[in-house]
């Protein structure tokens, strides 16, 4: 009776301790992944996004690009579907865009890319609205 008894309470000891093991094993398997997740993050702060603002000299709708001559002279970026173009309030499209258009880009690196995450427009027509109105004004004075 006493070696039985020993017996089960040495098979009760295995089952605790190694019940315990299995469980730290399966949290160790989970810590690399999560580990992975802020290297993500990492990556994507360390693409630092760029602005430019100027004068649109070209749009090609079939290649989804727009170039843009700034200070810095011209620069083309890859516009997506995650690219949101606005003018004013409202929404755009890439096909909305017109060359002579005033626009400023926010755009990053990707794969040797410029890519435009965002654009705003200021069309060529309301700029010469502007110089209209402000002429006006001069000859009143």
């Amino acid at each position: 009776m006493k070696k039985i008894f020993a017996l089960m309470a040495a098979l009760m000891m295995v089952v605790a301790f190694g019940g315990s093991t299995f469980a730290e094993e399966a949290k160790k398997a989970e810590e690399p992944a999560k580990a992975a997740e802020p290297a993500k993050e990492v990556k994507k702060a360390s693409e630092k996004g760029k602005k430019v603002t100027g004068e649109v000299t070209a749009v090609d709708t079939k290649a989804n690009t727009i170039t843009v001559k700034g200070k810095k002279g011209e620069s083309t970026c890859e516009v997506t579907a995650d690219t949101k173009i606005t003018a004013g309030e409202e929404a755009k499209t890439l096909a909305d865009v017109k060359v002579g258009d005033k626009v400023t880009c926010k755009h990053v690196e990707k794969d040797g890319k410029s890519v435009c995450k965002s654009l705003k427009i200021k069309t060529a027509e309301k700029k010469e609205e502007m110089k209209k109105e402000e002429k006006k004004e001069e000859k009143k004075m």
